[in-house]
């Protein structure tokens, strides 16, 4: 009989309380129990209406989802798993059940990432109340004829899932050169642990990613992350350069269309804008991660 694996659910937050209180609220309701769930946030209000207690624990660190992420890494030491979510990411109640019986059924995975069967970030993003709608549909809530678990190139950070002993054992760590929101980190991360072990889909650890719109870097600082992170992360070898150019080339491009007449919830201009700035970095040799920090 298999040992069964302890998880700790981890939340990187940063000035969406309401959000965030939901969120943990409907982890509780996991069919497999977390060890625990562990919220890090930058300031005491972030996690306003948030009480400690036995299956919850509340730490603070510095402004960044990089930042914050590696608190909670230092939080999960007596875990077998660390499952990260994002406090806009609404699973499944049997998310964890799947995402464990993957890792135990095959010992060389190392990461893994779900299904996200509605991404808001990709639109104007999802309510809290419709998020479990649609997890309470069977249309959208399905099980298609999908293989239970497939390999695939990086972990999407709004659902990722991580072997503790693998991160232990290679001293990984999430990058905090990678400022803010940190565009492209959880790429960054899973790359480098997926050298160690497979990275892998679980296409039955199912969830909603709402995309909350508040708490959100600005347009300008996004739009030069979208140039400058890429080629940070190619120059340091976790990203290959053919996809830092397809990357870069499609920002710029969807940005520059889509300035014209911006979606009322994206700051195109502001990330043209960024676009831009990094740009002109570039060419100056100056280009960093860290420049979004003086904009």
């Amino acid at each position: 009989m298999k040992t069964s694996l302890t998880v700790t659910i981890a939340i990187a937050s940063c000035g969406r309380p309401a959000i965030l209180r939901k969120t943990v609220e409907e982890l509780r309701n996991q069919s497999y129990p977390a060890q625990r769930i562990v919220v890090c946030t930058a300031r005491a209000s972030d996690a306003a209406g948030l009480i400690e207690a036995d299956d919850l624990a509340l730490r603070h660190g510095p402004m960044g989802a990089p930042h914050q992420r590696n608190v909670l890494l230092d939080n999960a030491n007596d875990t077998d798993l660390i499952v990260f979510f994002d406090d806009d990411f609404i699973p499944d109640r049997d998310y964890l059940l799947h995402c464990v019986q993957a890792f135990q059924s095959d010992p060389t995975i190392s990461a893994a990432t779900g299904r996200v069967l509605a991404d808001g970030a990709k639109g104007p993003g999802i309510s809290a109340d419709t998020a479990l709608a649609m997890l309470a549909d069977p249309r959208i809530n399905d099980t298609p004829n999908l293989p239970p678990v497939e390999t695939v190139w990086s972990s999407y950070g709004c659902n990722m899932a991580f072997r503790m002993s693998e991160i232990r054992r290679h001293g990984i760590r999430f990058d905090e050169r990678l400022p803010l929101y940190a565009w492209y980190e959880d790429i960054d991360f899973s790359r480098r642990l997926g050298r160690h072990g497979r990275i892998v889909k679980v296409n039955r650890a199912k969830g909603i990613h709402m995309g909350t719109k508040t708490g959100r870097t600005p347009g300008r600082r996004l739009g030069y992350s979208q140039v400058a992170n890429p080629i940070y992360l190619s120059r340091k070898g976790s990203f290959p350069w053919d996809h830092t150019l397809r990357s870069v080339g499609r920002n710029i491009a969807m940005n520059l269309v889509f300035s014209l007449r911006p979606e009322p919830y994206v700051d195109r201009r502001g990330r043209l804008i960024g676009n831009g700035l990094a740009l002109a970095d570039i060419l100056r040799g100056r280009i960093t991660p860290e420049r979004i920090l003086t904009l």
